[in-house]
């Protein structure tokens, strides 16, 4: 007789009582897990030397200069809002702070994200679980025995990923049934981190929450979200929630319209860039005339030549009406490498002490 086929999405062992590498007892696991991602803080460095210096420089440092140059430009606009665009694993890679520090000194309006980075990465970690050091040179299908995921060279624990999963359910669960955007249900999640005492302070999150920054994910399931939503339907057929991605389009281009002039810092592109970007073609669809976004930059290392949406260049959306030519900028890099100096220069530089929060989240009741 021939043995079961094992899922695709183990589910933990009878055996384990807590979430972790010690739940399966592996010192082998233990070993993997060893060496936490630290999160660079750029409040502890000051790049506005090396921004300086690369803008008298070529190729991709010049880029980065120029690009830094163009985000102090929407901080210094009174006019301008902007939005951040999240797609790929930088998070988990050790920008999460970053991120959430855009938002924490105001120098972020709304993001708009894959589920990945709010989810399985930001959530996850203000569960009070890490992302580890790890090596893309490990046996994947040793590291699947073990419940470990791995992003290149970073690991995270399935066990607790589940977990993560399971959570989403439950804050599903004690939702009125009916329809959501993604905004209305992760700040559902920034209110239940706001109840619980055992989490990582200052998720990002959180820090949107208590700021009123709105955060969309278009495709919210497309990560561990996706498994507590079903699960959460499967145990309340009659009595659900669901994620309108159309309410979400609807909302973000609600946000383009009040806002007029917008910047866009794109991390990576795929459904993120584009969902922004198309909140132009909707709200003239609407009959509403509204700017193309004044300042872009994106950060990728897309190849351009397939066409691809995620890898179409800035000058390539001002065809489409989306993107003005004129404060552009591609950096072909990967974010990683170059985001903390972007944002650090900013810091430093301290523009965004000037700015007025939009608090877009308030213009919604949920």
């Amino acid at each position: 007789m021939a043995a079961p086929k094992k899922s695709s999405k183990k589910a933990p062992s009878a055996a384990s009582k807590k979430f972790g590498p010690k739940a399966k007892g592996s010192n082998r696991k233990a070993m993997l897990l060893s060496t936490p991602v630290e999160h660079i803080d750029i409040t502890k460095f000051d790049a506005r030397y090396i921004i300086d210096a690369y803008g008298k420089m070529s190729f991709t440092s010049r880029d980065t200069a120029r690009a830094a140059g163009i985000f102090n430009q929407m901080l210094a606009d009174p006019k301008c809002s902007i939005v951040l665009t999240l797609a790929g694993s930088t998070s988990a890679g050790g920008c999460m702070h970053v991120y959430r520090d855009m938002i924490k000194y105001g120098m972020v309006d709304a993001v708009v994200s894959t589920g990945a980075a709010i989810v399985d990465m930001d959530f996850f970690e203000a569960l009070g679980f890490k992302h580890y050091q790890g090596s893309q040179f490990n046996d994947d299908t040793q590291l699947r025995d073990l419940y470990i995921d791995r992003i290149y060279d970073t690991y995270i624990d399935e066990e607790e990923l589940q977990y993560c999963d399971k959570t989403i359910g439950e804050i599903a669960n004690g939702m009125k049934p009916g329809p959501y955007s993604s905004r209305a249900f992760i700040r559902e999640m920034g209110a239940w981190l706001k109840g619980k005492k055992n989490r990582k302070k200052d998720s990002l999150v959180e820090v949107a929450y208590d700021n009123d920054v709105p955060i969309f994910c278009p495709a919210f399931t497309d990560s561990s979200a996706g498994f507590g939503l079903v699960l959460h339907q499967v145990r309340n057929p009659k009595a659900h929630i669901t994620i309108d991605s159309i309410a979400d389009f609807r909302e973000l281009t609600d946000i383009k319209i009040k806002g007029g002039t917008t910047g866009l810092m794109m991390i990576g592109g795929g459904v993120p860039k584009n969902f922004v970007q198309d909140t132009v073609v909707c709200a003239e669809v609407l009959g509403i005339e509204a700017e193309m976004h004044k300042y872009a930059v994106q950060i990728t290392v897309a190849d351009v030549r397939d066409g691809a949406c995620s890898s179409s260049t800035l000058k390539e959306a001002n065809s489409w009406g989306k993107v003005d030519s004129s404060c552009e900028q591609m950096v072909f890099a990967e974010a990683s490498s170059v985001m903390p100096l972007i944002a650090s220069d900013a810091y430093h530089r301290g523009l965004w002490k000037k700015r007025k929060a939009r608090r877009y989240a308030k213009l919604f009741k949920d």
